[in-house]
């Protein structure tokens, strides 16, 4: 005997015609008896999700002559008469029909019908020894129409699965399910993100890292520029998180397309998560930049997926990044940005404990993650949402400075775990042959305020680009 319980809308009766629909199909006989809902509703569930209802036995226990005057009694209390009454014909049709699994749909009117919770107790442990003896497996669906929790209900069941449904103020509402108890059995405990998709329900198991097994560590891969490789130590490790960080505009983007081409370009697969922008504005600006993603797209070497965070739950964003990774093979990921990620996550704690979770499993499967996080303002004191530089093995930062009357950008290594990186500040460029980095400019000042000035001569800058410079990314 199984408890499922949620509010109204949490895709109760669309579970217990899943479990019924897919015992149907190994051969078994199945009941599902409706206290509630009638046998047309019930069928009209089944439509919306294409299914046919013709392989189950459908017990509506409130017939239509069920209403009329004759059928009324006023001498005996509801609770001596009715709830017997509906017990004995739940088990006559069990008896009639030997179903092994049963939805019994829902627990709420027995509930009404008791009137007591001693007498409701009773009925529901004879229920339970009823179907034990007829060896049936049982779903009780409930709609929590009792106060609080019904602990007591609990400590019957072999098994509690509780639904839940939040809404946000924008936004879709985001439903989950978490495993109460299940007796017998190691479960995963915490919330698991779901959907109530044409089909049944989708559910999106908790990540959890430490289940998945470690890959070798391989050597550094290249970025596709070996002046960015020798601030990085020799290039991206696999299996190491790299953090770009930077006001808006300043190159962040670029610079992870130009790792991931790179990537692309050596024939293995990678993912891209696009938070922030259109992925056709984000296709035009990187062909116009000399990468154009466009043919790895056609060949199903490159997955990209433009996602709203009002619309995908957490949990399905994870169960996203592990099927790149796992169905489509990528060997590189990129996340832009945790800004808008963060905007789905209810307070910033949840954010760095499902990176952190994130980040170890695409680790341990030898993945090199590339993570873009947007900083307020442009320069002086630039802040961001969340930090999760500890969490990153590389931090890159991307900066604004000023020379000679002139706003230039500038990139450096912050930390690597993995190399002994270069400690020098480069300029960069992001040109129509991508992004251009010059040698190391050594006189600034100013550095880690925020304010980055430079002091040396112009003759130690980069050249300036031609007239029509592409915007930077």
């Amino acid at each position: 005997m199984y408890l499922i319980e949620g509010t109204p809308g949490t895709g109760k009766t669309t579970l217990g015609l899943g479990f019924l629909l897919s015992g149907a199909a190994a051969g078994a006989s199945c009941l599902y008896i409706t206290l509630a809902e009638t046998e047309v509703e019930l069928r009209a569930v089944g439509a919306s999700h294409g299914w046919s209802l013709d392989s189950l036995h459908l017990f509506e226990m409130v017939p239509a002559d069920g209403f009329s005057e004759d059928q009324e009694q006023t001498l005996l209390h509801p609770s001596e008469v009715e709830l017997g009454e509906t017990v004995r014909s739940i088990m006559a049709k069990v008896d009639e029909l030997r179903p092994a699994r049963v939805v019994l749909d829902s627990l709420s009117e027995l509930r009404l019908l008791a009137q007591s919770p001693i007498r409701y107790r009773r009925q529901i442990l004879a229920l339970k020894h009823f179907f034990s003896t007829r060896e049936c497996t049982v779903l009780f669906l409930d709609d929590k129409g009792a106060s609080g929790s019904d602990l007591q209900l609990h400590s019957i069941a072999h098994g509690v699965i509780s639904l839940d449904q939040t809404l946000a103020s924008f936004g879709a509402q985001r439903r989950r399910l978490h495993v109460v108890k299940m007796r017998g059995l190691a479960f995963r405990g915490g919330y698991h993100d779901f959907e109530i998709e044409r089909g049944g329900l989708r559910v999106y198991p908790r990540l959890v890292a430490s289940e998945h097994d470690t890959a070798d560590n391989a050597a550094a891969i290249t970025t596709g520029s070996p002046e960015l490789d020798a601030l990085l130590g020799g290039g991206l490790v696999p299996g190491t998180a790299t953090l770009l960080t930077g006001p808006a505009g300043v190159g962040k983007t670029t610079t992870s397309i130009q790792c991931m081409v790179a990537a692309l370009e050596r024939g293995e697969n990678a993912a891209y998560f696009l938070f922030d922008e259109r992925m056709p504005t984000l296709m035009v600006r990187s062909k116009a930049l000399g990468m154009d993603l466009q043919p790895y797209l056609t060949s199903g070497q490159l997955l990209m997926r433009a996602i709203d965070p009002a619309e995908m739950s957490p949990g399905e964003f994870a169960a996203s990044v592990r099927s790149a990774v796992e169905s489509h093979g990528a060997r590189i990921v990129v996340i832009d940005s945790l800004n808008a990620y963060l905007q789905s996550m209810p307070n910033e704690q949840f954010l760095v404990l499902q990176m952190h979770e994130m980040l170890t499993y695409l680790g341990q499967k030898g993945v090199a993650s590339l993570l873009i996080l947007g900083l307020h303002g442009v320069t002086g004191d630039v802040r961001s949402d969340v930090d999760l530089s500890y969490l990153s093995d590389t931090v890159v930062q991307l900066r604004y400075f000023e020379a000679h009357g002139e706003v230039r950008q500038a990139i450096s290594v912050i930390k690597t775990r993995t190399a002994r990186h270069e400690r020098t500040i480069r300029e960069f460029q992001i040109s129509e042959d991508g992004l251009q980095l010059g040698e190391p400019l050594r006189q600034f000042q100013g550095v880690l305020t925020g304010v980055p000035t430079f002091l040396g001569e112009g003759r130690n800058l980069m050249a300036a680009q031609p007239d029509g410079e592409l915007p930077n990314g």
